[in-house]
């Protein structure tokens, strides 16, 4: 299954080796970075810095600090990781004063890595053996595909699947679209309405790589020795010409993601759908509470009638940054989080966190009905959507930088200055010149 992301990894170790200067950096297959005396505890009371988005995982924290007054956990709260976060994480390491642990997603797990910026957690016994409890896709997207080095511990995965206002879609009598065909001709229906079907995101490419990767796409691969980038031709292409196409038809709404303005526009009614990951459903319940009882959650659209594939955006792992006095303590606050059933019910409630643990899918809160989707048990649709996801989706090692580029030609495109395949087109060169400068062997 991790046949690709295995040579991926290899590469990335040559990466972060050619460009270390520090004498203590781990790096993988390293017997140093995985020697168990490095993860051995500090003694005495420790306060861990801790750097996170999730709302409320203040009062997450707070039942591990209720109970353990000799490991305290300090929360710096702050935008979501591409939203400025991961910048923030990358500077403080170059400063030298990183927090000792960051919420970082899986796609972004390589970019730390080729910047040397994690601490190898294959040197806690405890973290190696709690390699079971998690789903198997979730951890081999945080060993990188190899067996000997660990670099954060699952949080969560990011199954999409489609909000929608099942009141207004009933009550104009549209059926809920199945396929991305009868997606876009609700849209012309929504739009005769007044309304939009759904608000394209200029910023949020990861949500843009989640269709491509249903689509059967993908952007990267790696021989062994070379890296190919592909983000323009074959499903890449299908994609961008669809969404360009709802563009350009004044069908969907093009409003910055995460602002107030787009908030509102789901708050107000404007916008009908959100095709999102599990933990979207926060998000609108949070953004737009005078719509509860009125959403429901159904699978995402498909390109073909009967075809069953779903895409994934996000999921995260809680990783422990470069430089950390504190491994041991670290990884037992990030074991904690991720596999108690006390932390991972508190996550689900305070921020619809979808647990990567194999029993956290299990939780009874996760069999509920969520008042806000009108009742309706939603996670049973997101599990359905997990097991359609394609596990061998490969993520490149400059993702934080790939969308940034693509995001500049989006917001471009958005506006009619542009389009959505010439955004790829020029974040494909900008990507290929960006792994170059940082000496990663790439074709093109």
């Amino acid at each position: 299954m991790f046949t690709k992301r295995a040579a991926t990894v290899a590469l990335l170790a040559t990466v972060a080796l050619a460009g270390c200067s520090s004498s203590g950096g781990s790096t993988e297959g390293s017997t140093d970075a995985a020697d168990a005396g490095a993860c051995a505890p500090s003694g005495g009371n420790v306060t861990l810095q801790f750097t996170s988005w999730i709302p409320g995982i203040e009062d997450v924290v707070k039942l591990w600090n209720d109970k353990n007054p000799d490991i305290q956990v300090k929360v710096q709260t702050g935008p979501s990781g591409n939203a400025g976060t991961y910048q923030n994480l990358f500077n403080q390491l170059k400063a030298g004063n990183a927090p000792d642990l960051g919420q970082i997603e899986y796609d972004a797990l390589p970019n730390f890595r080729v910047q040397d910026g994690l601490e190898d957690l294959a040197a806690c016994k405890d973290v190696v053996a709690a390699k079971d409890k998690f789903v198997d896709w979730t951890w081999g997207q945080v060993t990188l595909g190899t067996d000997s080095s660990v670099y954060g511990v699952p949080q969560d995965s990011g199954p999409m699947a489609l909000f929608y206002r099942s009141d207004l879609f009933k009550k104009n009598d549209i059926p809920v679209p199945t396929t991305w065909a009868e997606y876009k001709e609700a849209a012309k229906k929504i739009r005769a309405l007044g309304g939009y079907i759904t608000n394209f995101s200029q910023s949020d490419i990861n949500q843009f790589a989640g269709f491509v990767w249903q689509a059967g796409g993908q952007w990267f691969a790696n021989d062994g020795s070379d890296w190919t980038v592909d983000m323009t031709t074959g499903a890449s292409k299908e994609v961008a010409d669809y969404w360009q196409d709802l563009i350009a038809e004044d069908l969907v709404s093009t409003y910055p993601a995460w602002t107030d303005e787009w908030n509102n526009a789901y708050n107000s009614s404007k916008v009908w759908t959100w095709n999102s990951a599990v933990w979207g459903a926060n998000s609108i319940a949070s953004g737009a509470p005078d719509t509860s009882g009125k959403w429901s959650v159904a699978l995402a659209p498909q390109w073909n009638a009967g075809d069953k594939a779903a895409g994934n955006w996000g999921g995260s792992s809680i990783a422990v940054l470069k430089g950390s006095k504190h491994l041991y303590e670290s990884a037992k606050f990030a074991l904690w989080l991720n596999t108690s059933d006390e932390a991972l019910t508190a996550l689900n409630k305070a921020a619809n966190i979808y647990p990567a643990t194999k029993a956290g899918l299990d939780l009874p809160v996760l069999k509920e009905g969520v008042e806000f989707y009108g009742g309706q048990p939603i996670y049973d649709v997101f599990a359905q959507a997990s097991g359609e996801v394609n596990p061998d989706f490969v993520w490149g090692p400059t993702m934080t930088q790939t969308y940034a580029d693509v995001s500049d030609g989006f917001k471009s495109a958005a506006s009619g200055k542009g389009t959505l395949l010439e955004a790829l087109t020029s974040g494909q060169q900008s990507t290929i010149d960006t792994m170059k400068a940082q000496s990663i062997p790439v074709k093109g």
